[in-house]
């Protein structure tokens, strides 16, 4: 088997190598590669993405491997077949978390609450084990929803301060409800 890992150019924006020698002079046809290498599209392979989408060390001076964290996409595998059930899992939780279920889950807190309290009161809920979807990211992007709608307003300052305070990281997030839900 050969390897493919696939990296970015340096000094390049936007062209990427591949350990085969493939011919990767942007991002589509890096992804290409990696999906019929079978590796996870999102990561390239590498079972990492940046916090800051779209930048990976090397391509701007000062961005460190600090701002890396495990692929979402894969499961931190790097390969494709754990992309697929990712991304089906995803697509479940969609249709089996909604909007009006975690609203329903919001205005049963008499106070303020917490990402985690939420998600595993859905989990519970639904009967599902740990794992069995992506409960959480389904969870605080429909919380963020009702935040945005203003139905509830954020508590908590940032855990971390990734670039200066223009990216930000809250490991659990704490809400309250603005009005009655």
């Amino acid at each position: 088997m050969t390897n493919h890992p696939i990296t970015p150019r340096l000094g390049t924006l936007g062209a990427y190598s591949c350990g085969c020698g493939a011919d990767l002079p942007d991002l589509m046809s890096a992804e290409l590669h990696a999906s019929e290498t079978n590796q996870c599209t999102a990561c390239l392979g590498s079972a990492e993405q940046p916090v800051l989408p779209g930048l990976a060390p090397g391509i701007l001076p000062g961005l460190s491997a600090g701002l890396m964290r495990s692929c979402t996409a894969c499961a931190a595998t790097g390969r494709r077949k754990e992309q697929i059930v990712w991304e089906l899992a995803h697509a479940e939780a969609e249709q089996v978390i909604t909007l009006g279920l975690v609203r329903g889950v919001v205005a049963e807190f008499g106070g303020p609450f917490r990402l985690s309290e939420i998600a595993d009161t859905v989990r519970s809920g639904l009967g599902l084990p740990p794992g069995r979807l992506p409960v959480g990211p389904r969870v605080r992007d429909l919380l963020l929803r009702l935040q945005a709608a203003g139905e509830i307003t954020m508590l908590s300052a940032p855990d971390e301060l990734l670039d200066g305070a223009d990216v930000v990281l809250y490991r659990d997030p704490q809400w309250a409800r603005t009005s009655s839900l």
